[in-house]
């Protein structure tokens, strides 16, 4: 890992001196120059950025808010957030910060052993959601064929993958599960396509075992996970050990903290500082993502970046209060995914009474165990896996929501506290 603060340095000297936003609150803690940060104890020392900060930035100065080092007409880019976590945020890159986000996308594919000969299929929407416009242009950038799937249904992109040979599939782990079922709806074999590799993003999916497990053995192909966001860029990758997420250190300063107290930790939120997007960077900003560091300091694969452990374990504000226990939707998932009978699924958590009620509604294909054995064993195993006994009940076949960008399969029913 080369040392980040040359870099960091010449971020701040582009910042303190236009960026509106970050200008006043890096001098208010102290930072009137870049070389008055001479080590890392001085970066931790500079104040959080958090995604309601930069919500009510744009509120007050819509559409873009002031977290802009150059003036509007250098940027070339405009992309938005999902709004699954609240208020959509607008997000500006020059060509440069273009270049430098589909620069770690490149690091995505050399972690997943993506060659230039790669056949690419990308089956998202191309809406403004960020998605993977950015891999897509990384695709074209590194010599590989990028063929776009937006605008398509399911049949009609199984048509298009099939068509052009697509050697790899990049789309949400929800998505290329869905996919697969319309594939066999149509007495097809995802598993016989040309398809080596899926890569994912959006959601945990991909680094649960038994999701993973899942897409991998419906398309035959090996199944990676990344980790990115709108306002933070492509921070995180598998290489082919898949044995958790390498952080990209050349291009982000990541740490983890203790929710509560904000002290280094080996589990609680991850904290990014990007180093090239300086034409709307982020500065120690709370992504709310629960990780934890894996155990082993270096990978077989001889990357010397670190590696978080499992991936990316949740939302912070995802996590549920069950009967006293905590809750995270992948965990649930996890649990969900060992039964090759189930689907699709839904959770939902309940308090009719004194006590909270979780439940899950599973739709159960025909092709191997019943549904009132499945319903059985799921709940046996979640209780045992998640130290509470859930509901589990069958839903009518394809009654449960579909998705094709991020998942939102659980819906909290309790009245909030007043």
């Amino acid at each position: 890992m080369n040392d980040p603060l040359p870099r960091l340095r010449r971020l701040l000297a582009e910042v303190l001196r236009s960026n509106p936003f970050y200008g006043p609150r890096l001098r208010a803690a102290g930072v009137r120059s870049p070389g008055d940060l001479s080590s890392m104890d001085d970066y931790r020392r500079l104040p959080f950025t958090t995604k309601e900060e930069l919500s009510l930035d744009q509120a007050r100065h819509p559409p873009y808010g002031t977290n802009l080092t150059w003036p509007r007409e250098r940027y070339v880019r405009l992309h938005q957030t999902s709004g699954t976590t609240g208020q959509r945020l607008r997000w500006l890159d020059t060509q440069a910060d273009w270049d430098w986000f589909t620069g770690c996308w490149m690091e995505v594919y050399r972690g997943a052993g993506v060659r230039a000969s790669d056949r690419l299929f990308f089956a998202f929407s191309f809406a403004p959601f960020i998605g993977f416009w950015s891999a897509f242009d990384a695709a074209a950038r590194m010599g590989a064929m990028a063929i776009p799937g937006g605008g398509m249904s399911s049949a009609q992109r199984l048509e298009a993958l099939g068509a052009n040979e697509a050697t790899v599939l990049v789309c949400t782990p929800t998505y290329a599960l869905h996919l697969a079922g319309v594939a066999r709806g149509q007495g097809l074999d995802p598993a016989a396509t040309a398809v080596r590799t899926t890569i994912h993003a959006g959601e945990p999916g991909a680094s649960l075992p038994a999701t993973r497990a899942r897409i991998e053995q419906a398309w035959g192909a090996r199944c990676f996970d990344h980790a990115g966001a709108t306002e933070v860029g492509a921070w995180g990758f598998e290489c082919g050990e898949q044995d958790g997420l390498h952080l990209n250190e050349d291009e982000f300063l990541c740490e983890i903290l203790e929710p509560g107290t904000d002290r280094p930790a080996d589990e609680g939120e991850l904290v990014i500082t990007n180093l090239g997007r300086i034409g709307s960077p982020v500065i120690r900003y709370r992504t709310g993502d629960r990780v934890r560091w894996h155990e082993s300091a270096t990978c077989p694969c001889g990357r010397s970046w670190r590696r978080l452990a499992g991936g990316v374990i949740g939302r912070l504000d995802d996590a549920l209060l069950v009967r006293g226990v905590n809750l995270y939707p992948g965990a649930i998932e996890n649990v969900v995914r060992r039964f090759p009978e189930v689907e699709e699924f839904a959770v939902h958590v309940r308090r009719p009474g004194d006590l909270d009620e979780l439940e899950i509604e599973v739709e159960v294909n025909a092709g191997g165990r019943g549904a009132a054995e499945v319903t059985e064993g799921l709940t046996a195993a979640a209780h045992q896996e998640l130290a509470v006994r859930p509901r589990v009940r069958a839903a009518a076949p394809g009654s449960l929501p579909r998705f094709e960008l991020k998942a939102r399969r659980v819906t909290d029913h309790r009245e909030p506290a007043s």
